[in-house]
């Protein structure tokens, strides 16, 4: 790894690299480097997850500066893990991973207290004319309730379309959560090892898109250019692969598994129950039914 760039998602950075010799000590363990390097590279599809998943609820954010940070978050936890701890390299990694992104946030966010006010103050006129008036109001008539120009407005309007996410504290001691029991943290690597399992049941062609889109750092247009296909069908092969998987999941985490459920996915029956069967074949035994709180698998922006 001596002089490498380390790239993952959308983002990268150049760090210095190391001896593979060199021994790396784990409380009473102590691996090499060769060791330590195939663990993290194991657990990259969870920085991908947790980028997705973060970017699906504020899509403002930049998915190249959140998948460097967690990148070098999921090396460093590497290199502090002590497995004594008796909690799975993938829960205390998420916590650390987490952390920075609620780091690179604070770094990157644009908006001031004062920009927030302005946006809330415009939102709430806005909804207020809309009721009284049955319509959308215009620009000149919010400008007119707030007694202030129509720049102001356009300004607030423009900011609000951004999506903005407030970095409270709420909200960051909601991605700096507390490092999860040893229980949690078994169920919670049982459903990464399901997602893996879901991508890995997908249909052939499928498969291959889901693959490098999300985890080779593909565009949908190297991807379409590659396959002689269109931008267009490539999409709808990802679209439809992630609404699979969704299916896949309901089926598995389901109540009472033998309950039929609304499926999402628009391919024939026969090829869903394909992939429905052969997903469970290959998890069976494997993963904890269990309750999870529910989430995205895959954020579908590019």
């Amino acid at each position: 790894m001596r002089g490498a760039r380390f790239r993952f998602g959308c983002g990268s950075r150049r760090f210095k690299g190391l001896d593979p010799s060199d021994p790396v000590s784990w409380g009473d363990t102590v691996l090499n480097r060769v060791e330590r390097n195939e663990m993290v590279t194991q657990h990259l599809p969870l920085v991908g997850y947790l980028v997705s998943d973060l970017c699906s609820k504020a899509s403002h954010l930049s998915r190249d500066d959140l998948a460097s940070a967690g990148a070098i978050a999921l090396i460093t936890s590497a290199d502090s893990f002590d497995p004594g701890l008796g909690v799975p390299f993938g829960a205390f990694a998420r916590r650390r991973i987490l952390g920075a992104f609620a780091d690179e946030m604070r770094a990157s966010d644009w908006a001031t207290r004062s920009a927030r006010r302005r946006i809330k103050e415009t939102m709430s006129v806005q909804e207020t004319l809309s009721s009284a008036l049955g319509r959308t109001p215009n620009v000149d008539e919010i400008a007119s309730a707030l007694g202030v120009q129509q720049s102001v407005v356009e300004a607030a309007l423009a900011d609000a379309s951004r999506t903005l996410t407030p970095l409270d504290e709420a909200v960051v001691d909601t991605l700096a959560a507390e490092t999860l029991s040893p229980e949690h943290s078994v169920l919670a690597d049982e459903r990464l090892q399901y997602l893996r399992a879901a991508v890995k049941s997908l249909p052939d062609r499928m498969r291959y898109v889901v693959e490098e889109i999300y985890f080779g750092d593909r565009t949908v247009k190297d991807l379409a250019a590659e396959l002689g296909s269109t931008h267009a069908a490539v999409s709808q092969q990802r679209s439809e692969a992630i609404r699979l998987m969704r299916d896949g999941l309901t089926a598995h985490y389901a109540d009472d598994p033998g309950q039929p459920f609304e499926p999402q996915s628009r391919i024939t029956p026969r090829r869903r129950n394909d992939y429905l069967t052969q997903l469970s074949q290959s998890t069976s035994g494997g993963i904890t039914r269990s309750a999870f709180p529910e989430g995205p698998v895959l954020n579908e922006a590019v």
